[in-house]
This record gives C-alpha cells, structure tokens and sequence, in this order.
C-alpha cells in the first residue's frame, strides 16, 4: 500500500491530505483545481487533471467531499480506471442510502468501499486526531487501517455499510440540539438579569453541561468570535440525515424532526459561509438579546 488517491480539498480533507503525504506516495484532486496545485506547491503530492487519472493505480481512493451524491458523481466518473485491488474509502459525512447504492456499484467490479465520516472539526484534521466512525466489512478495515491512522485517533467500525453514515448525523444532530436548545436557555437568563458567564459557571459545573456549553457557546457566542471552522450549511445537511434515518427506521423522533426544520431555517437566514455555531445568532434576534 503506497500510492494513494484524495479526491476533495476542502477544510477538512486538505489537512488529512496532509497526513497521507507525509506517509504515502499521494495523489490529489479537486472540483476547484487551483486548491490541488496550492496544495502539491506545499506537500510532497501529484495534481491529478481528472478524478479517473487520480484513481488509476492507486491501492486506496480516499474522497472527502460535501454529500453523498457528489462522491456518487466522482465514482460514476472514476470507476472505468480503477484496479483490481483497490479499496474505497469514503471520509465524506454522507447519508447511508447513497453509500449502500455506492458500496453496490462497486461491489459489481469487486471494489470495496467504506464509509468512514470524521469527528473532531478542523483542529482534528491538523492534529490527524479525528474519530473516524466506520461502515463496513472489517476485514477490508484492516486493509486500510495504515490510512485511516495517519489521519485518525480513535478509530471505530459502527456496522454494515452506512452504518458510520448513520453515527455521524446522530451525533451532529445531537451537537445541534445542544447548541440550540442552550442558546435557549441562555437568552432567557440574560433576559432575566443573568449574565451569560454566570450561568454557564453553573451549567457547567451542573448536569446540563454539554459541548456546547462548555467549549463553543464560551469561545464562540459569549466571546462573539464565531470563527468559521464548521459549515451550519453542512450541519443542516447532517441533521437532516440523522431524521431521515429515524424516520427510515420508524422511530418517534419529534426532537430530530423539530432539529432538522430548525438548522434548515437557520442555515436558510444565515447563508451558506455562516458557522454553525452562528445559529445562535437567529435566537438572539427573536428574543431581542445577544447572550455575551
């Protein structure tokens, strides 16, 4: 296993790239291809013109790209170059139906796929210390189990295919909700002459403390920093996945739901640069108070 294909140079895949040439022969590509030659100017790595000449010969296709249906396109568009052993392993945060329809597609030409979201944010990606959630055979894990260590701390195989899909909106689901639901409470104890400080000095030292509260709301909200590190665009996206796959599993879910038509309002009145930390900033305005 030396040579290596990445395919997606976004915020996250850029830095994990990095890891990979630092342990592989590495080739790159990208929709945007001045982002593939910035990023051969300063890492040990080839610039591929297609996605097929970036796949072709390479023991391990890595994509990490914004959904599920854009790693459907590059496959569609790579699939007639790749070799005969090579392994598929998808870094995107995708929705499990699509990744099974892949899985198949690849199947038919003995091709294996994974997919394989990442927690852990930007800083994850720098430090190569992502939580890497993983849907498929575990064999074929094994495989590939040098790749996802250069860019990975804690490493878990969650299931079948789509199964690390799955975890992965979950648990931004559940990020979302937290973050939602404090900036709730928050701008109501400001409103009832709290100072945001003083509360999260006692939510977390208490039971409700969360993430949320004990890292983003302070560093973020209450500093009013808001640094762009995690698209709200693409936690909508993961939310909505996380209601799909409660609904496609007949669960009651009012809470997903509710949190799905939330980050799309959000994400609607906010952009598409806005951070998803700044969907605080939709509840301030309708409570007529900044939590600071």
């Amino acid at each position: 296993m030396t040579r290596i294909a990445f395919l997606g140079l976004g915020d996250i895949g850029t830095p994990m790239a990095a890891h990979l040439a630092d342990a592989f022969e590495l080739t790159v590509w990208n929709r945007t291809p001045a982002k593939a030659t910035a990023f051969a100017g300063a890492h040990k790595a080839t610039v591929a013109p297609t996605a097929a000449e970036a796949v072709r010969g390479a023991a391990v296709v890595c994509t990490c790209l914004s959904t599920s249906v854009d790693v459907e396109s590059v496959v569609a568009s790579a699939v007639s170059a790749l070799g005969p052993e090579v392994v598929w392993v998808d870094f995107t945060s995708g929705d499990p139906a699509t990744s099974q329809r892949i899985a198949a597609r690849l199947a038919a030409i003995g091709v294996p796929f994974i997919d394989a979201p990442v927690s852990g944010g930007t800083s994850g990606a720098q430090q190569g210390t992502l939580t890497l959630m993983l849907g498929g055979d575990p064999i074929v894990i094994e495989r590939v189990r040098p790749v996802l260590e250069a860019v990975g701390k804690k490493i878990v195989h969650c299931g079948p295919i789509g199964a690390g899909d799955a975890v992965k909106a979950v648990n931004n689901a559940l990020l979302a909700i937290n973050l939602w639901s404090a900036g709730e409470g928050l701008a109501a104890l400001k409103k009832a002459g709290v100072p945001s400080a003083v509360a999260l000095d006692v939510i977390n030292a208490s039971s409700g403390r969360s993430n949320a509260t004990m890292t983003l709301i302070p560093e973020r909200v209450v500093s009013r920093a808001f640094p762009r590190t995690f698209r709200l665009a693409l936690l909508d996206k993961d939310v909505g996945i996380a209601a799909q796959v409660a609904r496609d599993q007949k669960v009651p879910s009012p809470l997903l739901q509710l949190a799905a038509e939330l980050m799309r309002l959000a994400h609607a009145t906010l952009g598409e640069s806005a951070d998803h930390a700044e969907m605080v900033k939709v509840i301030e305005r309708w409570a007529g108070v900044e939590i600071t």
